[in-house]
């Protein structure tokens, strides 16, 4: 245990590794952090499966845990972003997309999410990326909603534009974005955010997420995905609870409820004691602790999924939805379908044949039962 006040080298070395990679997130403003900022070396943490020593589990073996160096993507003009950050993981399939208005505790206004839906199409859109985060600055809240500060009687609205509830495409565009969307949630996720976090396909939360609706006690609420959702996550009565009340949720009770798949521990400076905690360097110094593993934790997940089939992921994703998602599910299913389709030997014999104005010879293919 160190003196009071004090801590060991070991300690430190930790912080400055992790302050390296992470301090850009923690700060209100972007900070570019090039490569030679960045700590690769990998931080011994525990896998889901790492007690698991047979066949399959040696075959597959472990993924990489260090922090990816990340580079920043701008808009099309070739600027920056306003209200968030894009990046994308060097020499990786991930991309990361951060909400970055921590002033107000990262809460979205239309500009925010016009620029959400832009980064995420261009993810989509990329060859390259199989797996993205999508998360908020800083550790004090993931989303905590609409801002409402611009929201009129139309919705919300930004100067001298239309209200409108445009987050509801935000939410559509992520249901049926065909790669794995992570939520990466530290402090508040509520109200507006919350239901960001529940339509990503998988969460990970930090120990010190909150989870919960305040749309009756502000005047609001969703009767789309943000009921619809909940109550396949948690069950009715749970969901009920939770929109009734109007209750805040641990990052423990989420956990217990399924509305998370894995709460991280925050900070590793155990030799700290109690007493020291309270100084600003120190509390700086956790916050950075805790999103570094955070962050660690979900880039795992991110790796794991990589190593799989991008089409067998797909194809599970919009499974998984189309019970939910009516016509538009089916349809999203159906179209994986026929891209699959696309690519075989049968579907290419009808497409030639129409080019070659001969008639196609579907006798070849057998009527499999």
């Amino acid at each position: 245990m160190a003196a009071a006040g004090r801590m060991t080298q070991k300690d430190m070395e930790a912080v400055t590794r992790r302050f390296a990679s992470l301090a850009g997130h923690i700060a209100p403003t972007s900070v570019s952090i090039s490569d030679s900022d960045s700590d690769s070396s990998p931080i011994s943490r525990g896998n889901t499966s790492a007690s698991f020593n047979d066949s399959y589990h040696r075959m597959h073996g472990e993924v990489p845990s260090h922090l990816p160096v990340w580079r920043a993507v701008p808009d099309e003009s070739g600027k920056g972003f306003t209200d968030i950050i894009y990046e994308k993981a060097v020499g990786e399939g991930i991309a990361k997309i951060t909400i970055n208005r921590p002033e107000k505790r990262n809460a979205f206004r239309p500009l925010t999410i016009k620029e959400l839906m832009r980064a995420f199409a261009d993810a989509r859109d990329d060859t390259s990326i199989g797996v993205i985060i999508f998360t908020g600055k800083g550790t004090e809240a993931f989303c905590s909603g609409g801002d409402q500060s611009v929201r009129t009687k139309s919705g919300y609205a930004d100067p001298a534009d239309v209200g409108r509830l445009n987050v509801l495409d935000l939410q559509v565009q992520i249901r049926r974005l065909p790669k794995p969307v992570i939520a990466m949630v530290a402090g508040y996720a509520v109200g507006g955010g919350h239901i960001l976090h529940m339509v990503c396909d998988l969460t990970i939360a930090a120990d010190n997420a909150v989870f919960g609706q305040t749309g009756p006690k502000v005047g609001s609420f969703d009767a789309g995905y943000g009921c619809s959702i909940m109550s396949r996550l948690i069950g009715p009565k749970r969901a009920r609870e939770m929109w009734y009340l109007a209750r805040f949720y641990s990052a423990a009770e989420a956990d217990k409820m399924g509305l998370v798949n894995k709460v991280v521990p925050g900070s590793l400076i155990d030799s700290v004691n109690d007493q020291s905690r309270h100084t600003d360097v120190i509390m700086f110094m956790e916050k950075l602790v805790q999103l570094a593993n955070l962050e660690q934790e979900t880039v795992q997940w991110c790796r794991e999924i990589l190593t799989n089939s991008p089409t067998a992921v797909r194809m599970c994703k919009s499974a998984l939805n189309a019970v939910d998602d009516g016509h538009a599910g089916l349809q999203e299913l159906a179209g994986n379908a026929t891209l699959l389709f696309y690519g075989s030997e049968e579907g290419n014999e009808g497409k030639n044949a129409y080019l070659n104005k001969t008639r196609p010879n579907f006798s070849k293919f057998p009527w499999l039962p």
